[in-house]
């Protein structure tokens, strides 16, 4: 009977694990990334490699340190932030919180733009629509396995068809992998706003909450936090250069994109009207599992401040993902409104991430955990580089 139990809740912490991994990672490769990936590609061609380099070396320094120092104390980020100094939660909160609000009106525009792909109805009713399925989906099944199981899916989906496109647009694979380690163009902007839509904002803590919602906390779990947060990078790292690949293959024909949906001319200049509907299907899919991930992770960051936000989740998520598709149906734009959504959350990710830093600090909160030396460095580099190269851009977006 005890070996058993042990299989089952070993099963049961591996399906979880995994499903936090998948949330990250499905988090990361939304509509903004894929949105962002093809704007800068434009502007970079293979040079482009390089700045998807940069980010996943800022993603592993943010996503290690913030998942282990986070399952160690037991605590989600709000909690800890307010036992190292009562406020800073609430004041941490209210940053990811307008990130993450900032994200899912842009989660919601990609699925607009998704199904105005495969409908051709509006992006305004393709929106709407959207927002009713992700409601559903909340509504009707537990929220945690709803997470695991839809995450672990769309994410799948989402790779194997961009591998489709990037096969059929044959891109310079000699000329990506050399200007990936040697580029000839370089965009503090590009860096910022692929790294705060990769992993900026809320998506930095949403893997963490998911373990720690699910039970996966202390020393004896290490090993499990660990394994799910280099499967959540390995995942995003995959998808980043796959679709890199894709549009490289694209753009360097000399292709002019549609200001409006750029990504979709990539698709359907690959592999036709075929295409042009994958890219419906890549991009809805993309856009309703961020929406999802980053409702259920903003309000991740205030129901623990009073029981009645823990009892109506459910309902704080529903008003959270109306909120967004009413504001994205008032305003429009969807493609400026993905690309500040990364630049806003490039500018939260290194205050979020000093934050949790300093906490590991306190062995009192950290319940005598010792954060590793080389894992403070690697987090204090990614603070001191995104805090940089943030301000620079917020300054070149103000001269312009």
């Amino acid at each position: 009977m005890r070996s058993r139990l042990f299989k089952n809740f070993h099963l049961r912490v591996g399906g979880a694990g995994l499903g936090a991994a998948f949330l990250m990672a499905n988090s990361s490769i939304g509509p903004g990334f894929l949105t962002q990936t093809t704007v800068f590609t434009q502007q970079l061609l293979t040079s482009f490699g390089f700045v998807i380099i940069v980010s996943v070396l800022l993603d592993i320094g943010a996503q290690l340190n913030t998942w282990r120092i986070l399952t160690m104390s037991e605590m989600r980020a709000q909690d800890l932030s307010n036992q190292l100094l009562p406020g800073l939660g609430y004041f941490l909160c209210a940053m990811v919180v307008m990130g993450g609000f900032a994200f899912n009106i842009g989660n919601i525009a990609g699925c607009g733009l998704g199904i105005n792909v495969l409908t051709g109805l509006s992006f305004e009713k393709g929106a709407i629509i959207s927002c009713v399925i992700a409601l559903i989906l909340f509504w009707v099944r537990e929220i945690g396995k709803m997470l695991d199981g839809f995450t672990k899916i769309l994410g799948t989906l989402k790779i194997m068809l961009t591998l489709f496109i990037a096969y059929a647009a044959h891109p310079p694979l000699l000329e990506s992998i050399h200007h990936t380690f040697i580029p000839e163009k370089l965009s503090t902007a590009a860096i910022v706003t692929i790294v705060g839509g990769t992993v900026g904002g809320y998506i930095t803590f949403s893997g963490a909450h998911r373990l720690l919602d699910a039970g996966i906390k202390g020393k004896a779990s290490m090993q499990e936090v660990n394994k799910s947060a280099i499967s959540g990078i390995i995942i995003s790292t995959i998808m980043r250069f796959i679709l890199f690949l894709a549009v490289v293959g694209v753009v360097i024909k000399g292709v002019v994109l549609d200001n409006n949906n750029p990504a979709a001319t990539v698709f359907q200049t690959a592999a036709g009207n075929f295409g042009l509907r994958i890219f419906g299907v890549v991009l809805w899919s993309a856009a309703i599992s961020s929406v999802v991930g980053a409702a259920y992770t903003s309000v991740s960051f205030f129901k623990t401040f009073h029981p009645l936000f823990i009892k109506y989740e459910r309902l704080c998520i529903s008003i959270f993902i109306i909120l967004s598709t009413c504001i994205f149906v008032f305003i429009g734009k969807p493609k400026q409104l993905l690309l500040f959504a990364g630049i806003a959350n490039g500018f939260i990710l290194p205050i979020a991430l000093a934050i949790i830093l300093i906490a590991a600090n306190n062995s009192k909160l950290m319940k005598g955990y010792q954060h590793p030396l080389w894992m403070r460095l690697s987090g204090w580099l990614v603070v001191a580089a995104m805090g940089w190269m943030s301000i620079l851009t917020v300054y070149d977006w103000a001269v312009k």
